[in-house]
């Protein structure tokens, strides 16, 4: 029996107990699938599910955080997140059952099962986005985690995964996200062609990662603060005349990252642009490629909506 908001006095020590295989079978897709449940590790993860938790009932929804579990060494260390999770079922248990029911040998004394996250697409883009990070066949969590965080950092307004990536409540792709998971919207299981589809309709300029670009993103920035000085494509030459605008609302496509956007995926997008390379390696991975694109954005929304 667990106290919410409080510990209960009995501390989980069998790690062979029927709720910590129940816990520990969340490590796998299709129990995930079937409960729409995943976890969140360690005390960042856990602070933002248990923050974004409190933020969805004080606006009138049904919360994020399912349970906690924690050692009372980590409650100890954290107070503030005994506070935090005020009004969640709170369990005490020991290192050895947190490693039961963990993805890592280190759990640093704290996890939760938390619901799903995803959005309807539909709703993301009724929403008006001005950036939004689409990431197109990635199978490596590592990346896939990177780059939701960089798109958080950018201040995305979404993260799209197709059907084709890899699962983002995997835990080595929460754990990458350090927390940002909770931060922004996620769509999830959508087929490519329907996904661009649905953004064109939106209005929104799709722009392919890719190294083999014929627009290089320097460029790109460039003409956007020519334009932000009212020096822009008017006054520019006919090529600086077609490049895209960053500062307009934009889907950055994030492919594959051993082959990349395929051709017909490069083909739906409106431009193909390459971060450019000045030193002697051959290519950027797709998480820092991705940061540098949704920055590049990022800082030519911000210089729009500022006053000259």
């Amino acid at each position: 029996m667990s106290i919410t908001g409080r510990p209960q006095a009995t501390i989980m020590s069998n790690p062979r107990a029927d709720r910590v295989k129940d816990v520990a079978k969340l490590a796998g897709r299709s129990v995930r699938l079937k409960r729409r449940q995943f976890l969140a590790e360690g005390p960042q993860a856990v602070r933002e599910a248990l923050s974004a938790h409190r933020a969805q009932i004080a606006s009138g929804g049904d919360g994020i955080v399912v349970e906690v579990f924690a050692t009372e060494a980590c409650l100890d260390r954290l107070p503030e997140l005994l506070d935090l999770a005020e009004g969640v079922p709170l369990r005490l248990a020991t290192d050895a059952v947190l490693a039961a029911m963990a993805d890592t040998v280190n759990t640093q004394g704290i996890m939760a099962v938390c619901h799903y996250l995803d959005r309807p697409l539909n709703e993301v883009l009724q929403a008006k986005p001005l950036l939004l990070a689409v990431l197109v066949r990635v199978q490596d969590p590592g990346n896939a985690g990177t780059i939701l965080r960089a798109a958080d950092s950018a201040g995305a307004d979404a993260v799209v995964l197709t059907n084709s990536s890899v699962d983002i409540y995997n835990p080595k792709a929460v754990r990458s996200t350090a927390g940002s998971l909770f931060h922004l919207p996620v769509v999830t299981g959508h087929d490519f062609d329907g996904l661009a589809a649905a953004l064109r309709a939106a209005g929104m300029t799709m722009l392919a990662a890719d190294g083999y670009g014929t627009i290089d993103l320097d460029d790109l920035q460039d003409r956007s603060a020519l334009s932000r000085l009212g020096e822009g494509p008017a006054a520019a030459d006919d090529v600086a005349a077609r490049l895209p605008d960053l500062a307009s609302p934009t889907a950055w496509l994030f492919g594959n990252e051993a082959q990349g956007l395929s051709s017909e995926e490069l083909a739906a997008a409106d431009h193909r642009v390459a971060v450019p390379v000045y030193g002697q390696a051959e290519s950027l991975n797709v998480g820092t490629a991705a940061t540098v694109c949704l920055y590049a954005s990022a800082r030519s929304q911000r210089r729009g909506a500022q006053p000259v």
